[in-house]
């Protein structure tokens, strides 16, 4: 609910249940603005999770919940238009010890378990759909946040909390030969129980990396501090809940709303930039999702995209022109969303984006990545 006026800096109190919290100006700025969920304290002190809200021109009673993966947080303006210009509110929420939510004593990144994230998801849907008076409420999760709000939707599956899932190519399986995979899982599993904030002796390289920021190979720019290109240190503890949760997807899921999985048509394996890497998902083997994804419900879509990166949303302009158009198609036969049109073509912050590379140049695979 709006107050009567901004407070000081554009500073608003907005009521919220029976507390009062404070809608401050985003970092990205207008339209975006951002409301602080206070979610207690852990082992290592306080702990917040952050919501950024753009709202459609006109008032609407739909809205879209996004949750970006891991090493990551929201910046990408250009989705939020999407779904704006075709009358939905859009949420974003930076998690806990991500973004906009790390604070100076946190672990960046760091969980023990994936349900970890489920109270700050409930806060959002509550804002959302009870504060905000919004009816239909579509979760969207890219990588980590698809693996995050597909394990949320099963354990709130009797709540009505979202009426559908968009996941972007989410992360169902380690990216690794399955000999590797099963003595991993062991051992992660014995290692995080005893010493959760151990930190392993491997992680991201920085090929994704390079081929999204602008002052590398890619079109985009966002803030390095808080998706550094080789991403943060990767720990035990995180590890063992990723397992834990991909387990409990492989067992099979109870979604009971229509899901639409997408991902990219391959892989990249390489450790080195090529450029290929601008044309396949860099981080995550399309297969594994693709494999997984009828253990999510019984209604879920699948839609694969020649020439998608693993965030398919900051692909190149034609190939995120296609993403938006099955998006919105998806949205009106399953949400009533209404007519839709393809979304823009140009990235957020940066006029023109690169033109991609030979669309028919075949993927490189190498070990590794």
């Amino acid at each position: 609910m709006r107050a009567d006026g901004d407070g000081p800096g554009g500073y608003r109190p907005v009521a919220s249940g029976r507390t009062v919290a404070l809608v401050e100006p985003d970092v990205l700025g207008p339209p975006y603005e951002r409301q602080t969920i206070d979610l207690g304290t852990d082992d290592e002190g306080a702990v917040v999770a952050t919501l950024v809200r753009r709202r459609a021109e006109r008032p609407t009673r739909r809205a879209v919940l996004y949750v970006h993966g891991y090493v990551d947080y929201f910046f990408q303006t250009h989705l939020a238009d999407f779904f704006a210009e075709r009358g939905w509110d859009f949420y974003a929420l930076d998690l806990r010890k991500y973004g906009r939510s790390l604070l100076a004593h946190q672990t960046p990144n760091f969980c023990r378990d994936l349900s970890d994230y489920f109270p700050e998801l409930d806060a959002a849907a509550k804002i959302i759909r009870e504060d905000d008076g919004h009816d239909t409420v579509l979760a969207m999760g890219h990588s980590t946040g698809g693996l995050i709000i597909s394990l949320w939707a099963h354990a709130r599956r009797d709540a009505g909390l979202v009426d559908g899932l968009f996941l972007n190519s989410p992360f169902f399986d380690i990216n690794a030969p399955w000999v590797i995979r099963r003595p991993l899982a062991a051992a992660v599993a014995r290692l995080g129980r005893r010493a959760p904030h151990r930190v392993l002796p491997f992680g991201l390289n920085t090929v994704y990396g390079e081929s999204l920021h602008a002052e590398h190979r890619g079109s985009w720019t966002y803030d390095l501090s808080w998706k550094p290109l080789a991403g943060f240190p990767v720990r035990a503890g995180w590890l063992r809940a990723i397992r834990a949760a991909q387990r409990q997807l492989h067992a099979g899921l109870d979604i009971p709303v229509p899901v639409l999985l997408a991902c990219s048509t391959r892989s990249f394996k390489g450790t080195k930039w090529h450029d290929s890497a601008a044309l396949a998902d860099a981080v995550l083997d399309v297969e594994h999702m693709v494999r997984w994804a009828p253990r999510l419900g019984r209604h879920v879509t699948l839609a694969r995209f020649d020439g998608g990166m693993h965030d398919l949303t900051l692909s190149g302009p034609a190939v995120r022109q296609q993403v938006f158009a099955e998006v919105g198609r998806w949205a009106e036969a399953f949400l009533g969303a209404g007519p839709t049109d393809a979304g823009p073509t140009a990235p957020a912050t940066v006029p023109g984006s690169r033109p991609p590379a030979d669309a028919d140049e075949p993927a490189r695979a190498t070990h590794g990545g």
